[in-house]
């Protein structure tokens, strides 16, 4: 078994350090296997592993561990509250070749935080101490946190600040916006470079990065060391490298209609198992889709959901990609075009 790769030498290295987020039955394997043929994150976190006192460590997430297609470093991630099988599997971890162990405080899923697990447990920071303080003796190398702001109150995360000082997190993602606000609303930046500035550990901003615009405004407004990106890595898998082409001042390199389209021929291939049937296969690939089409058009977004086969997932894909224009798969253009039109018919300006 290979040596854990460390973290310090992303600490120090010029340019923002990009991570992959950690995305549930979408950030698996083959697509870290696939994004790293457009470029890759500096860093990249498992999905979570459940924790509870009968779990074990989940055998497809262990296998973006000890099968790891990146050469980049690998944090590990866990969700749970109950702190001697937070211990154990942290420990159960430990023997495999990670950079650090990561705890989940910022799910926005129903079905999680009810058990006051990942973004619940903002609700009881005594808990959140008591587990802090529990992992920190039990992790002899890296442990990190992944947070939203709180769970209904932003300013949760000035709370929060002593604890990841206290217990000496050495690495913080903060996503600016609460638990309850899922991915809707703005982005807090003032709120993470407050964790920036507060902070003697690295601060990964989160949250609506889907140019190399959108990253250069979130670092520079919140001074955190780099990014952790997930929708927008998905929809666009040459986004870091775009970002690192922005930084270093080169021209960025925007793909074609007919790029695009073969990344999802890509995908199809890469995340859909062969051996399933092809519905199951349509199923799985419209999750991605599903982001990939905020960044096309609103009319591919609504069909994309309605496709059942194959066959019609990538006629559909053809129609609205089989071009050689350059797309920057930007959905904040996107809806904001199809706003306007809206806005202006109901105006009477484009009757």
């Amino acid at each position: 078994m290979s040596p854990a790769k460390p973290l310090a030498h992303l600490f120090s290295q010029e340019g923002p350090m990009l991570a992959l987020a950690p995305m549930q039955d979408v950030t698996d394997l083959p697509f870290w296997r696939l994004v790293t043929r457009y470029g890759g994150a500096d860093l990249y976190y498992t999905e979570y592993f459940r924790v509870t006192a009968t779990s074990g460590l989940d055998k497809t997430i262990l296998s973006s561990i000890t099968k790891n297609p990146t050469g980049r470093p690998v944090i590990a991630q866990m969700i749970g509250n109950d702190i001697p099988s937070l211990v154990r599997t942290a420990k159960e971890l430990g023997h495999h070749p990670i950079a650090a162990i990561d705890l989940n405080l910022g799910c926005p899923a129903p079905v999680v935080y009810r058990k006051c697990a990942g973004g619940g447990l903002l609700r009881d920071l005594p808990r959140i101490d008591g587990i802090f303080g529990a992992l920190r003796d039990a992790i002899p190398g890296k442990f990190t946190v992944k947070t939203r702001l709180g769970f209904a109150d932003e300013k949760t995360i000035e709370a929060l600040l002593p604890l990841f000082i206290k217990h000496s997190i050495d690495l913080v993602t903060v996503h600016g916006r609460t638990v309850l606000q899922m991915y809707s609303g703005g982005i807090r930046h003032d709120l993470i470079r407050l964790a920036a500035e507060s902070l003697s550990c690295p601060v990964l901003g989160n949250g609506n990065v889907s140019t190399p615009a959108d990253a250069e405004t979130l670092l520079r407004e919140t001074s955190a060391r780099g990014l952790m990106i997930g929708r927008g890595a998905v929809r666009n898998p040459w986004l870091f490298s775009q970002i690192r082409e922005h930084f270093e001042g080169k021209p960025i390199s925007l793909p074609s209609g007919r790029e695009v389209l073969a990344y999802i021929h890509d995908l199809y291939e890469t995340v859909c198992d062969p051996t399933i049937p092809e519905p199951k296969g349509v199923q799985k690939i419209k999750k991605y889709a599903n982001f990939i089409g905020e960044g096309i058009s609103p009319e591919f977004l609504h069909a994309v959901r309605r496709v059942s086969s194959k066959e019609d997932f990538f006629a559909l894909c053809r129609e609205h990609l089989d071009h050689g224009q350059q797309m920057n798969l930007d959905p904040k253009i996107i809806w904001n075009s199809e706003k306007q039109e809206k806005d202006g018919c109901e105006a009477g300006y484009l009757g």
